[in-house]
């Protein structure tokens, strides 16, 4: 194996042992809390790194997470790289879909489920545009689309209404 694909296998089997049981531990939130400031305030970041900004289902605090947004033939989306139980996909459900996507100013959106049998696309984007879901999401980079069909309804994705990068 060259040098290339070693570093690229110890850094898929460190980002899934921060996220063991598909929760983010202390180094994991570390991470999450300094990327978040980085992407709310547009530094350090593309444009589709973003933070989400969701009410807690039982805190009913605010929740703040950085996240990573596809596009796909026109429109946005926001995919849960670690599946059903990840803490922000509970919430934002709990929320109706009402967040704020934060990139330099804020953005009131609407997050709008995608049924699992239209998911494929957007989760081959999702794994172009985000190298860092690649080790969550157990299908190949540039696999073809039948791959994603097939996990499809294990990883919940949203259509992200009222957000406008350039705005």
């Amino acid at each position: 194996m060259g040098d290339g694909r070693r570093s690229v296998s110890v850094l898929h089997r460190l980002k899934r042992w921060i996220y063991r049981g598909d929760r983010p531990d202390v180094i994991a939130r570390a991470l999450n809390r300094f990327w978040a400031r980085q992407y709310a305030a547009g530094r350090l970041a593309r444009r589709r790194d973003v933070t989400l900004e969701v009410r807690g289902r039982t805190s009913g605090d605010t929740i703040v997470f950085p996240v990573v947004l596809a596009d796909h033939d026109g429109d946005w989306y926001l995919v849960s790289m670690l599946g059903e139980n990840a803490n922000w996909v509970r919430n934002v459900r709990a929320a109706h879909g009402h967040a704020v996507v934060r990139h330099g100013s804020a953005h009131e959106v609407d997050l709008i489920e995608v049924p699992a049998g239209q998911r494929a696309p957007v989760l081959r984007r999702y794994v172009d545009v985000a190298p860092g879901a690649r080790p969550h999401i157990p299908v190949a980079l540039g696999a073809p689309l039948p791959e994603f069909e097939r996990v499809a309804a294990s990883f919940p994705v949203f259509r992200v209404a009222g957000f406008d990068p350039a705005g």
